[in-house]
């Protein structure tokens, strides 16, 4: 039985669902691709949306990174380990909706 959250998003004016960028935060284990931007959402509690785009600047989330989520945390699969070029980073689902990627092609 598959679960809703397996199926692909619809592709919108027939673009690939490969070209839209999406936030890191919806990726699964295994989900690949390359950092275009970095757009954190003011939030009410924990860090401002300025404070957030530059940490992960800082840990290196710039524009072109290849990155790929390597673990899930058991619970509510929060907190993420994300391969960003040569390193691990742990980041909570929360700071990685702020990442927008482009999957890579599967097809490469």
């Amino acid at each position: 039985m598959r679960r809703f959250s397996d199926f692909d998003p619809p592709a919108a004016s027939g673009a690939t669902s490969a070209a839209l960028p999406t936030a890191l935060s919806s990726g699964r284990k295994g989900f690949s691709g390359v950092i275009v931007a970095i757009d954190p959402v003011e939030q009410s509690g924990g860090l401002g949306g300025a404070e957030v785009e530059r940490r992960l600047l800082e840990m290196g989330f710039v524009e072109g990174a290849p990155v790929e989520i390597v673990h899930e945390g058991l619970i509510g699969r929060d907190p993420i380990a994300v391969r960003l070029a040569d390193r691990t980073v742990a980041l909570r689902r929360r700071e990685a909706g702020a990442v927008l990627v482009r999957m890579l092609d599967p097809a490469r």
